[in-house]
């Protein structure tokens, strides 16, 4: 079960939202682009009907809500709440795992893959201007990668690739077996070594 916590205040004023749609209603939180830089939580109406089969469902005090169940590991430790103030208030949304959960034994290989990306390898890259992301996983057991900014048509990216990002990937997840670079490296316009 995920770890959520929704305030009373939030869970109040989102009640008091839902009772102004014209059809029974529901909130559903789920994570755009979870595991990246890019992440955004977001709380959404949900219809009845309107949910996924696999949406976990929580029966709270006030409201009902469904989890996105691909988002779950992006949404551990999440807090919801609402802070009225003079302007009518404000809902915030705490995820501090959306943009990089924590691993466990149950973690995907992609999830594996993007928490080392990201905690890892993109800082290091950053100093070049530099970055990687994961393209898609094969077969569950090879990665291919595109690398942008600095790093697109640096003719230093062989030993990046090589020396860097394969070896701290397969140093930390052993399934993988094989790296592949998607980039486009005819591109040089922004390489930080040419």
């Amino acid at each position: 079960m995920v770890k959520i916590d929704i305030t009373d205040s939030a869970q109040e004023y989102l009640s008091e939202l839902l009772s102004k749609q014209e059809d029974p209603t529901n909130i559903k939180i789920f994570v755009s682009e979870p595991g990246t830089p890019k992440a955004e939580t977001c709380i959404v109406y949900c219809k009845e009907g309107e949910q996924e089969s696999d949406d976990l469902f929580l029966e709270l005090e006030k409201i009902n809500v469904f989890l996105e169940k691909a988002s779950l590991p992006f949404l551990e430790e999440t807090k919801v709440d609402y802070h009225p103030d003079k302007f009518g208030g404000q809902l915030t949304i705490r995820a501090p795992n959306a943009k990089m959960p924590n691993l466990d034994e149950d973690s995907s290989i992609e999830d594996k893959i993007n928490y080392f990306l990201y905690s890892e390898i993109n800082p290091s890259l950053a100093s070049h201007g530099g970055e990687v992301h994961l393209v898609e996983v094969l077969e569950q057991t090879k990665a291919v990668l595109r690398f942008g900014g600095g790093c697109q048509g640096c003719g230093m990216v062989d030993l990046t690739l090589k020396d860097g990002v394969e070896k701290t990937l397969r140093n930390n997840i052993p399934e993988l077996t094989e790296i592949i670079d998607s980039t486009d490296h005819s591109q040089t316009e922004n390489a930080y070594y040419k």
